[in-house]
């Protein structure tokens, strides 16, 4: 395939950058905001272990339901229409979740919010396709180093501006850039497009092909890097709901230091969007970096276990770094395959099972602390999901296609 020819970055397409960084911005703001708050929530109303849980475990069922979706919707409603409307029900949903008077009411705004999000997950890939097809690599770097940023800068500045106002303040005021990240996209809208745009129409959501994702099912290299996305997903959304709290209970830290804290395990996604990519396809990497994320979060686990007090800052930062392993898979998703379709069928496999693993242990974790009024087994469970990385990464550091390991096992693709 000959690559698209190069244009300047800004040269007509300057609201489709700032559109896309926008989006991506806003797509981890709302998970990252909520769980510095329960403290200052439960002031107001209850929320039992349950009820966190089942708001934690809402992301990733909506990510892998909703991810399954978009193609039907985009096939319906069109790109930037749907980029449009699903951020749009975003703001709807932060600030419906923000006047949240029990529970229940807050799950349901959590669920709004993220199917939402679980629609613009899968649009910006092909946002960037489409419009910047010569700079791919560029643009991908700069929205998921902006997706780390949104990540850690909630837990930052979530106490302090309970602290100044009240939580529902603090919660409902990420709906502001989810509806300035829709103006760009309706600028685009009303523009002629064909006429200014150099835009690649093949950039469409495509549907993955059912023959060709069933194959997923029969090849351990799918299977591999499913285990490892999905263990970076089991930590990630455990520990956005619990961690604040588990901090709290095990080191004695005040619920301003745990928002810092967590904000700390949330900053290691910035550098790791940007290097680990880079280490995967120019040093082959892939080994010694599943080698790293479990290390580190075994470590970090231990600390949290038996010196919870000692080094807070540095227990959290090795927990992180299991979800170094979220940059790895979604690069090895390209760098695995060699065929569009392949492409599409690893990469709705992968995500759609890996977020619903994702899904079910913040609730279960929640429930067994409630049920042993301990820490301690839940960290064990945790410690077990991250041993499950060392043959994942194995089988993952394999450096041949999905393609060439179906056709030697099973013939031609």
């Amino acid at each position: 395939m000959n690559p698209a020819p190069m244009h300047p970055l800004w040269q007509g397409r300057s609201l489709a950058l700032i559109g896309i960084l926008l989006l991506a911005f806003s797509l981890r703001s709302a998970v990252a905001s909520l769980s510095p708050l329960f403290d200052y929530i439960e002031r107001d109303f209850a929320l039992s272990a349950a009820a966190i849980g089942l708001i934690a475990t809402a992301p990733p069922v909506c990510y892998a339901i909703f991810g399954l979706l978009t193609p039907a919707f985009e096939r319906r409603i069109g790109l930037e229409p749907l980029a449009v409307l699903a951020f749009l029900i975003v703001a709807v949903g932060l600030i419906a979740r923000s006047f949240a008077t029990n529970a229940v009411l807050m799950l349901v705004g959590t669920t709004i919010i993220f199917a939402a999000i679980g629609v613009g997950n899968i649009l910006l890939p092909p946002l960037v396709k489409r419009y910047f097809p010569d700079r791919i690599g560029l643009i991908t770097g700069l929205y998921s180093a902006t997706m780390a940023v949104s990540t850690f800068l909630p837990p930052l500045i979530a106490v302090p501006v309970a602290d100044a106002s009240n939580w529902r303040a603090s919660l409902g005021m990420w709906a502001l850039f989810a509806l300035v990240a829709i103006v760009p996209w309706i600028a685009l809208i009303s523009r002629a497009r064909a006429s200014k745009l150099d835009i690649d129409e093949s950039a469409d959501v495509e549907p993955p092909n059912p023959r060709v994702f069933s194959r997923m099912l029969r090849l351990p290299a799918a299977w591999a890097l499913m285990v490892g996305f999905g263990a970076a997903g089991v930590v990630a959304y455990t520990s956005f709901s619990w961690l604040p709290r588990i901090l709290v209970d095990t080191t004695g830290v005040t619920p301003v230091a745990a928002g810092v804290l967590l904000s700390l395990f949330a900053a290691v996604g910035l550098p790791a969007s940007l290097v680990v990519p880079l280490l995967v396809v120019r040093y082959h990497a892939t080994r010694a970096l599943y080698g790293v994320a479990v290390t580190a979060g075994l470590v970090g686990i231990a600390g949290l276990l038996w010196a919870p007090a000692l080094a807070p800052w540095l227990w959290v930062l090795m927990l992180s770094g299991p979800t170094l392993l979220f940059p790895l898979t979604l690069v090895l998703l390209n760098v695995r395959t060699g065929t569009h379709e392949g492409a599409v069928a690893l990469s709705g496999f992968v995500q759609s099972v890996g977020y619903g693993l994702g899904a079910v242990f913040p609730l279960t974790i929640g429930l067994i602390h409630e049920a042993t009024g301990s820490w301690t087994i839940p960290l064990v469970i945790l410690a077990l999901v991250i041993l499950t990385a060392i043959p994942a990464g194995v089988v993952a550091s394999r450096r041949h296609t999905v393609e060439e390991e179906w056709e030697r096992k099973h013939g031609v693709w």
